[in-house]
């Protein structure tokens, strides 16, 4: 059966669908809860600046080695070997589908506006989200390409409200709200300032989680230059929405006020400027924004572990395909997965939050690995200009792990352990030596932080 493959336009809505899901609607608030105005905009420049050295480098290696179309994660294996590209994918699949979650944590809260009875994170919320999840799955197993169009209307149908948004927010935005407390009540001090600037991070990161998305799905593509187009395309056109949603809010409603919002806040900032019906306008955006979303990660999240299990990073029974070549087992799996850490968010006190904070975690080393190998590449080719676009991406990726906080690295690193199983039973499958002896120093590393953080669990230190 010929497998209907996806052109640019395709490509440029799978990324940008993927990176405006929920977070961008939520985006004002996220930021505002633990920085003021000043902060913020270092915080989008800080996020500018490594998404773009992030991008560049995976355009310039999907173009230089296109012979890597296994997604993001193939440049750490290209780059460090088995282990540590088994590691990327692992993430990266961690990222996609925990990000998954949070969508419909987000989704049923939206829904909560309209029926009381959901809230996100209650039973008839999980309920809820275990069906819709389900459907989901049953219509991707009918055909990749089928979703991939889907994708492209719903992309376009979510942008309406926020466009609306911003026009609206243009004629409310005061610039002494705006610059009111601009660095908080004391003023500007480089240690208050540093700390707000961080605590912006892992939310600057998580909504532009999915730019890589083009790539993930590079093996698909009808040609593969458009991979690296639709990839900067997608992120510039992000970048601007999701500022301007951020500092017209701030300009439309005191600090204060934003930072304390329900999600998502996009509604109740418009509820403010021109009553109920803005609300209910972008709360059914919203829906449609996280169905879209839901849509093209559970693609990225099937697509993975397929990938690598085709070329024995994942167990061989990832790359099973059914007759709409479509990764069945991959997408199952993943389901079930969903499924089970669903029932988490009964304990969570912020589920959503939770939810987005493991995902942006979980993503730092597939983008680093991924970053450095533009680096390592770079210099053996003596291309210098690349080398420093890598070297900005590498330290961007770096700031972010030390800006996320230990307590969400400290749990990401139980799911990384539980990896290193997967990846000893695909060696023994293909009948390769487990480990080098670099590699079991990193899963040794990585397997003690782990133990560690389970007592840490347990004795209440680190919560969720």
């Amino acid at each position: 059966m010929n497998e209907k493959k996806l052109g640019i336009f395709a490509l440029i809505a799978l990324v940008i669908g993927s990176q405006i899901g929920g977070g961008g609607f939520n985006v004002a608030t996220d930021m505002a809860a633990s920085a003021n105005a000043g902060s913020i905009l270092i915080g989008w420049s800080i996020t500018g600046i490594g998404m773009f050295a992030l991008v560049f480098s995976f355009q310039n290696l999907t173009n230089k080695k296109p012979e890597l179309d296994s997604g993001i994660y193939s440049f750490a294996k290209a780059g460090f070997g088995s282990y540590l590209g088994f590691s990327s994918a692992w993430g990266y699949w961690l990222s996609v589908w925990l990000g998954n979650i949070a969508f419909l944590t987000l989704l049923f809260s939206s829904l909560g506006y309209f029926f009381p009875v959901f809230t996100g994170g209650n039973l008839a919320s999980i309920i809820g989200a275990s069906l819709l999840l389900w459907m989901m799955i049953f219509f991707i197993l009918r055909g990749v390409q089928s979703a991939a169009l889907v994708n492209i209307v719903v992309t376009i149908a979510k942008l309406v409200p926020i466009f609306l948004f911003i026009i609206i927010a243009l004629f409310a935005f005061h610039f002494k709200t705006f610059t009111h407390n601009f660095w908080g009540s004391s003023g500007f001090h480089f240690g208050d300032v540093l700390n707000q600037t961080k605590s912006t991070m892992l939310v600057s990161l998580w909504v532009f989680t999915g730019v890589e998305g083009a790539i993930v799905l590079s093996s698909r593509a009808r040609n593969k230059k458009d991979v690296g187009k639709a990839t900067v395309i997608g992120l510039c056109s992000t970048l601007i929405i999701y500022v301007l949603i951020s500092v017209l809010s701030l300009g439309a409603m005191p600090h204060a006020q934003l930072a304390g919002l329900k999600s998502p806040s996009m509604a109740y900032v418009l509820k403010s400027i021109v009553g109920p019906w803005g609300a209910a306008f972008i709360t059914l955006g919203l829906m449609i924004s996280l169905l879209g979303a839901l849509l093209g990660w559970t693609l990225f999240a099937a697509e993975v572990p397929y990938i690598a299990g085709k070329d024995g990073t994942f167990p061989k029974l990832f790359a099973k395909q059914n007759q709409n070549n479509v990764p069945r087992n991959s997408l199952i799996f993943t389901a079930l997965l969903i499924q089970i850490f669903l029932l988490t968010l009964l304990v969570s006190k912020k589920p959503y939050n939770f939810a987005f904070s493991m995902a942006s975690s979980a993503i730092l080393v597939p983008y680093l690995f991924s970053a450095l190998y533009q680096v390592k590449y770079s210099y053996q080719q003596k291309e210098i200009k690349q080398m420093i676009i890598g070297m900005i991406a590498s330290l961007y990726s770096l700031w972010i792990l030390y800006a996320a906080g230990i307590s969400y690295l400290l749990l990401t690193a139980v799911l990384y352990a539980l990896g290193i199983f997967v990846f000893i039973f695909a060696q023994k499958e293909n009948n390769r030596k487990t480990f080098k002896p670099f590699e079991i120093m990193w899963a040794s590393a990585i397997f003690l932080v782990a133990i560690f953080s389970i007592i840490m669990l347990a004795a209440g230190k680190i919560t969720i």
